[in-house]
């Protein structure tokens, strides 16, 4: 009797048939979940599950399977997708031509293994001498082809094969494929109950009754700070599965935090929310109970398997390169409701990522909520134009009336002499003196710092800016979070004196309000956001002017020169010309409205360089780039660990080394029980992390620069394996990461 094609062995413990059950499973799943809402999209991927693994059916791979010390060689064995392909049946398909070739086509590309249509071409010989005869549907030279060339863009191939890899990878991992979100809802409602019992009328307001509304539409909602923009875009969301992403890391934490305290209440954690951004495993450590297997966490979130998602745009939009595998992210975006929140903050080539990865995603299915507080009518006509976002958006503007902010305008640089004279004049009259400065870059912050203690030392001032090690960035954090608090533990107004100086991470990414603002202009979008932490919910008096906004231009581009657009800036000076005093909301989204069309900015650096990155991005093939060398943000910069650092920890840092030097050999050890195994590897990534924290990220023309005249060498640090850190010989305080006193040329490049 032949043995039927199930019954081969697909891993050493399961039967091709046996894991095609598990896919089956899963694909299952998201049918009853309603995420595949498309019959046909379901029986085509039910068609690709049962087909996947068949040309594993073969002596070669069996031979392999049954003895771990063998490897692939290519000259004796054909990948199975390869084969897998050969035993597809054109008959299960009611003579419907193109299913067929989705289904082969998705077969066929479920694994990168190698040149697939090369090796159909060149090898079929060997192809011929692997196949079990009586299985071997033959498919023509012509189909082949067309399976090879035609059919990877289609719209139906794209869904079901990256819905093959959920499932193929779901079950090979031994994973939920996907958590339901049967809470969200509930918890919000929940939230609403114990705000109601502080205070009785408590009710969603217009933004957010808009957002439950309009739950089945795309969505742009434009709302001041305070009104409640995170609540809002979690009520669209729904009992759905949703992504909420922002472009900073602090600012996708704080909201985790909010979420993960106040509406999940910690219940069921590990199945509800997830956070997406490069340190995601690192925050955990610190923020979720011990008992929780942080490890196992963080690889269901970067699996897709968690309902609701708080990422940056990187971790999920690099489907827009279109690696091999790409339709894995992209199938599953396509199925859920995506917010985005502080889209102008984007620079031009990531805004360009965005339109492009929300058009694909728009056309796949998905649902797209844009809530923010400004976006300016030039992003809005990129997002509707048919010729790049191609989106429909039901819109509305909400504002309140309260009036947060007193602007006086001065054309002059930012001046230290101003800030002590009002923080010495609150002090006289018993005011509020919380005093934010901002400044358009680093060095600039850090110059202000040196003359505000140079003129008195005795201010209770602090710099924050990128240029911290992890460990100083994230206390420096909490300080400014603990100072910038609006009310005290008596729910009064937070009287204290103080001067934090920062660059634009302040403008979105940390909950803090001051009394007073000092800020060089950056372009009106990122002006009012800085606005809003000042002031920020409205409730402090108005007295006198409370944000100064010093315009001299210095920033601008002059060639390659510079940091900000000459375009964005002249018309943000134009706009801000119009304003002296109270600046209502309303007043803000007309001053955008008026000053930030399409024609007023098309002859801008930000519209060439987005109109040249989204031209490219469109036209990319599939499998230009692997998916490992993807960086949606330019490399500028440099990793490295300040040598005082490195002497004030040297015996821990030296002891953490050693300590992942021990584990790596022991994980060598093949008798090593799977429990000990995993402990040591869990370990290991805590000790990873550890030494992370002692990183300052610096721009590479520093580096450069140190490198070609004072270079000394001072050894590394060991993070990884493949990952050695430089020790550098800088300045770091107080102020963060300065260089040493050599000659000054280049660019202060990192703004942030």
């Amino acid at each position: 009797m032949i043995k039927d094609l199930y019954d081969y062995l697909a891993k050493p413990d399961k039967t091709i048939g046996e894991h095609v059950e598990d896919l089956i499973f899963r694909a299952n799943i998201l049918r009853k979940l309603g995420y595949i809402k498309d019959i046909h999209i379901y029986n085509l991927l039910i068609q690709a599950c049962k087909g996947h693994d068949l040309g594993k059916a073969n002596k070669e791979f069996l031979k392999r399977i049954l003895n771990p010390k063998l490897h692939f060689d290519e000259t004796k064995e054909i990948s199975h997708n390869i084969l897998s392909v050969y035993y597809l049946d054109k008959n299960e398909f009611d003579e419907n031509t193109d299913d067929y070739l989705i289904v082969a086509c998705c077969i066929l590309f479920h694994h990168d293994y190698c040149n697939e249509p090369l090796v159909i071409k060149t090898r079929t010989s060997q192809i011929n001498s692997l196949l079990i005869p009586e299985y071997n549907q033959k498919p023509s030279r012509r189909m082949l082809k067309n399976i090879c060339n035609n059919y990877l863009k289609k719209r139906e191939t794209i869904i079901v094969k990256g819905l093959l890899h959920r499932c193929d990878y779901s079950a090979s991992g031994n994973y939920e494929i996907e958590y339901p979100n049967d809470f969200l809802e509930a918890g919000l409602a929940q939230m609403m109950n114990e705000w109601q019992k502080k205070k009785k009328d408590s009710c969603w307001n217009e933004l957010q009754e808009f957002c439950i509304e309009n739950r089945e539409e795309n969505i742009i909602a434009l709302a001041p700070t305070g009104m409640g923009k995170t609540e809002a875009g979690l009520l669209w969301i729904g009992n759905h599965k949703g992504f909420f992403i922002l472009p900073i890391r602090t600012a996708i934490n704080a909201i985790y935090d909010r979420i993960k305290n106040q509406i999940l209440k910690d219940e069921k954690l590990k199945e509800r929310l997830g956070l997406l951004h490069s340190e995601s495993l690192s925050y955990y450590g610190s923020h979720v109970g011990q008992e929780m297997d942080i490890l196992d966490y963080r690889n269901r979130g970067q699996a897709l398997s968690l309902p609701l998602n708080i990422s940056t745009l990187d971790q999920l939009f690099d489907f827009v390169f279109k690696y091999k595998g790409y339709e894995m992210k992209l199938a599953t975006l396509a199925y859920s409701k995506i917010v985005i929140d502080e889209i102008q903050m984007y620079d031009a080539e990531m805004l360009a990522y965005l339109i492009y990865g929300l058009r694909r995603i728009h056309e796949l299915g998905g649902k797209i909520a844009i809530v923010t507080a400004t976006l300016p009518p030039f992003i809005k006509k990129l997002l509707r134009d048919k010729n790049i976002g191609n989106i429909e958006f039901k819109e509305r503007d909400f504002t309140d009336d309260l009036k947060r902010h007193s602007v006086k305008v001065i054309d002059e640089s930012i001046c230290e002499d101003d800030i002590i004279q009002c923080y010495n004049q609150n002090i006289k009259e018993g005011k509020g003196n919380k005093i934010l400065v901002v400044c358009n870059t680093i060095k600039k912050a850090q110059k202000m710092y040196d003359q505000i203690k140079e003129k008195d030392e005795t201010l209770n001032s602090h710099v924050l800016h990128s240029r911290f090690d992890r460990e100083d960035r994230k206390n420096l954090e909490n300080k400014i979070k603990e100072f910038g608090k609006t009310y005290n533990e008596r729910n009064e107004i937070d009287i204290q004196n103080g001067i934090w100086i920062a660059t634009s991470i302040v403008e979105v990414s940390l909950d803090i309000d001051f009394d007073y603002l000092f800020t060089e202009l950056t372009d009106l979008n990122g002006l009012f956001q800085r606005m809003g932490r000042c002031n920020r919910k409205g409730v402090k008096q108005l007295d006198g002017y409370n944000c100064f906004v010093y315009c001299d231009g210095s920033d601008i581009k002059q060639g390659q020169k510079g940091f900000l657009d000459s375009v964005f800036y002249e018309q943000s000076k134009k706009a801000l010309k119009t304003v002296d005093g109270i600046l209502e909301e309303s007043q803000k989204t007309k001053l955008i409205n008026d000053y930030f069309t399409y024609d007023d900015i098309r002859s801008s650096d930000y519209m060439r360089q987005f109109k040249d990155t989204f031209d490219w991005i469109s036209e990319l093939d599939i499998g230009n780039f692997e998916k490992d060398e993807i960086k949606m943000r330019n490399i500028f910069t440099k990793s490295i660990v300040p040598k005082i650092v490195y002497d004030q920890n040297k015996d821990e840092i030296v002891l953490l080394e050693e300590r992942q030097t021990l584990i790596s050999k022991k994980l060598k050890d093949s008798n090593i029980e799977q429990k000990e195994r995993e402990n040591l590897f869990r370990e290991r990534i805590e000790i990873q992390e550890r030494l992370r924290d002692f990183i300052v990220q610096i721009p590479y023309y520093e580096y450069h620069k140190y490198y070609k005249k004072v270079y000394q060498t001072y050894g590394t640090v060991n993070i990884s394996k493949y990952e050695h850190i430089d020790i550098m010989n800088c300045q770091y305080d107080i102020k963060g990461f300065y260089p040493l006193n050599y000659e000054n040329i280049g660019e202060d490049a990192m703004m942030f």
